[in-house]
């Protein structure tokens, strides 16, 4: 059986108690570990993304729940999932201009953005 890690960094997680607790965090990354996706039910293409089929759907699978039937997965973690979505990221910001790697802060970046979208042209 492989070791469990951390869904979100791939941290290992063996020197945490099992059961898991709903308030248990990483200690790598601080990312929630009572998830969907550290489940072994985890299912993103079955219905409630649960092949536990009484299971009450649960919204946000990245956030901590109160899931009874969680037990968590090893191998959760998938570092190609990772690269896929930085490349997909990368390929929007290329489409609509942004600089592939930049980090935004949303409140100053989007302000600026705003106010440069009405500012009035120069002739």
């Amino acid at each position: 059986m492989s070791e469990l890690v951390c869904w979100h960094c791939g941290a290992s997680l063996a020197a945490l108690s099992l059961p898991m607790g709903r308030g248990d965090q990483c200690a790598s990354c601080a990312a929630d570990l009572h998830v969907c996706r550290l489940c072994e039910f985890f299912a993103p293409n079955r219905s409630k993304g649960c092949r536990e089929p009484v299971v009450d759907a649960v919204t946000h699978k990245e956030r901590a729940n109160f899931c009874d039937y969680f037990r968590p997965r090893p191998g959760a973690f998938d570092a190609g999932k990772d690269r896929q979505s930085e490349a997909a990221r990368n390929a929007l910001d290329a489409l609509f201009g942004a600089a592939p790697t930049a980090v935004h802060n949303e409140t100053k970046d989007g302000r600026e953005a705003l106010e440069d979208l009405f500012k009035p042209k120069d002739k």
